[in-house]
């Protein structure tokens, strides 16, 4: 599986979801030029950490509509976004090798 994780990694979700065997390409800000260069065309997910990236989830919906989107993250998604996403989940709920291991489900 190819995953993007985008925004700051507090919780050391790239380096659990690389320890559950998948490629992980990182960017700071997912805008459209970071997501293309990052190989968005053919990632299975794209993993937030920031819930101030939420229009991001849009643009990558929109350059890959297969897209799996994951926000791992405190706080909520604006209503625009979260009908986008896929998972929501608060890091102090879910530690980062349980969410790794469910990027496959």
């Amino acid at each position: 599986m190819n995953v993007i994780v985008a925004g700051t990694d507090d919780h050391d979700i790239a380096a659990a979801i690389e320890s559950e065997g998948h490629t992980v390409a990182r960017v700071d800000i997912a805008n459209r030029p970071a997501l293309e260069e990052a190989g968005i065309h053919e990632a299975d997910a794209l993993v937030l950490t920031e819930v101030e990236q939420a229009t991001s989830i849009a643009v990558a919906k929109d350059l890959n509509p297969d897209l799996k989107v994951v926000l791992y993250s405190e706080g909520s998604l604006p209503d625009f976004a979260s009908r986008q996403a896929d998972m929501l989940v608060d890091p102090a709920l879910l530690d980062a090798e349980t969410v790794a291991a469910e990027l496959d489900a």
